[in-house]
């Protein structure tokens, strides 16, 4: 599909900017394990304090570039399938909102007035234009949504016996999932945290502000998810020389994530006192139905893995494996995603730990939580990003892949850097080695009263990890960069992959409207998160005094101390 001058350059700068920003996000990760592995006892280096390289790290790898990319994607994937583009002055708009607010959310956290870590809870206390600038990118990645649906609105009444595309459905199941559970963080940021930031209010409800952020913070791992997802249904069959296993599976799979993904938030603070164990419980119970639509996932992208091994001449019970494009430079997606799967594998299974209260006890605040998020984040999610972002760039200003024997090799050394880094983490969790904590510090001091040897190994397997994943990281910011620097040699044009379905089940309507689904999860959410809030507003505590992260003493006393 031909497009546009200004969309092709809307689609550049959205994959640009967050690329550009993920080489500070990866030094910064890299920072994070040589402090933790007691390389550095020291609290800053280079002028960056630790704890402001892990706000960093955190909001640009898991705020920023996922927003933007899928923004960037869901404009590809409208305008592919729709076979027009989504109107490019609203598109503009939303970009130049979420530039706006990343800018002005990176000066505050570069600048050390931010220093308050990816979930910014009170009573740590930023600078209002940190909270200003969040704000700014969400109602930014709000925008594409209305004009996707007037698009999706418009079709469907010119195709209304016709199946929506599986890749459209998934972009709106998103993106609805993402408008909804922002509007909590959205309300947090802009009637609790900012009029405290500016001064206004002495002091916030620190229980409400927690709920509200995990309305949201559990949901943002599936807006994160949801883009790989489309492209393991309607992508890797294609790439791997078969055909999707089942359509309608992955619209069931699509339409289960918009019910369960956003009503288990609270599932993240199974610790706090304030909220009750019965609600706890149904939250827990909630949890465990995400592993539904992701067990559904499982077999249908396996089964259609093994129809295309099968086609090219695979035998025996596992014998597909062996026939498959792993390193083929032309399908160089495949390795993206077929990585991204191999290590939400594990991701899941430790993500059903921390979904059990029992089981979260022993690992709550360790490093086995971001030993989990990392087989997530930056396994399926990380790996789809960057793959994808290659290939868009690459296909729509007709410019081949830099460097692409180095390009498929890629993912398979930042899967060997994952599986290291997060064993280390794990093992060490297990072990009740802290999270976001600055070992070199203390524990991995050998100078220290609190040295604990007992993490040596463990610290030591993260730094290994570490600095495997940056190499795969420098490789991929050769790779993205040179393609940008290298001449045009054909006309680019908009083209995704499309996978064929072996199984293509007729249309059935309650599979391919929104409406049910959407008042079914309405429902779920009133009886999921009522007793939850009022349990925030009943059960306040005392307010909270302004903290830093490096300190366990409130700063007005730190202040008056000084004085």
């Amino acid at each position: 599909m031909q497009i546009s001058r200004s969309f092709k350059r809307l689609i550049y700068w959205e994959l640009g900017i967050p690329i550009t920003l993920l080489t500070i996000g990866i030094y910064h990760g890299l920072m994070q394990t040589v402090y933790r592995a007691g390389v550095l006892s020291q609290a800053s280096f280079a002028h960056l304090d630790y704890y402001q390289g892990l706000t960093l790290h955190g909001v640009i790898n898991a705020i920023v570039l996922t927003t933007f990319f899928a923004v960037a994607f869901g404009h590809a994937t409208i305008a592919f399938y729709f076979k027009k583009e989504p109107n490019k002055n609203l598109g503009w708009l939303s970009f130049w909102l979420m530039t706006v607010g990343t800018a002005l959310a990176a000066w505050a956290m570069l600048s050390g007035k931010a220093s308050v870590l990816y979930t910014f809870y009170p009573p740590l206390k930023a600078h209002p234009f940190f909270y200003l600038g969040a704000a700014l990118l969400i109602v930014g990645s709000w925008v594409p949504l209305f004009d996707w649906a007037k698009m999706y609105v418009n079709w469907k009444k010119e195709n209304a016996q016709v199946k929506t595309p599986l890749a459209v459905l998934g972009t709106l199941v998103n993106f609805t999932i993402w408008f909804v559970c922002t509007l909590a963080v959205a309300y947090e940021v802009l009637v609790l945290l900012l009029p405290w930031a500016m001064g206004w209010k002495a002091t916030v409800n620190v229980t409400l502000a927690r709920t509200l952020f995990w309305f949201f913070g559990h949901a943002l791992v599936y807006f994160w998810l949801l883009p790989a997802y489309i492209m393991f249904y309607t992508i890797l069959p294609k790439i791997s020389g078969g055909k999707l296993f089942s359509d309608l599976a992955g619209r069931v799979a699509l339409f289960l994530f918009l019910l369960f993904s956003i009503p288990v938030g609270v599932h993240h603070q199974f610790s706090d006192p304030s909220i009750s164990k019965g609600i706890k419980l149904f939250q827990g119970l909630l949890t465990y139905g995400v592993a539904i639509p992701s067990f559904i996932t499982a077999f249908t992208i396996a089964a259609s893995l093994e129809y295309a091994g099968r086609k090219r001449g695979a035998k025996g019970l596992l014998g597909f494996f062996g026939k498959l494009p792993y390193l083929d430079s032309n399908v160089y997606l495949f390795a993206y995603l077929i990585c991204g799967l191999f290590l939400f594998i594990f991701g899941g299974l430790t993500g059903l730990v921390n979904a059990s209260a029992q089981l979260n006890n022993v690992v709550h605040n360790t490093a086995w939580l971001p030993g989990h998020f990392h087989m997530t984040v930056a396994g399926p999610v990380f790996l789809a990003i960057i793959g994808m972002s290659t290939y868009l760039y690459s296909t729509i200003s007709g410019k081949k892949v830099f460097l692409p024997r180095i390009n498929v090799i890629i993912p398979y050394l930042w899967t060997i850097g994952i599986l290291i880094f997060s064993t280390g983490l794990s093992w060490g969790g297990l072990l009740g080695e802290p999270r976001r904590t600055n070992l070199g510090m203390t524990y991995l001091n050998p100078k220290s009263q609190l040295f604990t040897p007992e993490w040596v190994p463990t610290t030591l397997l993260g730094l290994v990890g570490g600095i495997i994943m940056f190499v795969a990281g420098l490789l991929f910011f050769i790779v993205f960069f040179g393609t940008i620097l290298r001449k045009k040699d054909h006309e680019g044009v908009l083209e995704l992959p499309v996978s064929e379905a072996l199984h293509d089940e007729p249309r059935i309507a309650l599979f391919d409207k929104f409406k049910p689904w959407l008042v079914t999860m309405g429902v779920i959410l009133v009886l999921a998160y009522t007793p939850a809030l009022m349990n925030a507003l009943k059960n306040t505590g005392p307010g909270a005094p302004r903290f830093t992260p490096d300190n366990p003493v409130p700063a007005e006393i730190i202040s008056s101390t000084r004085k």
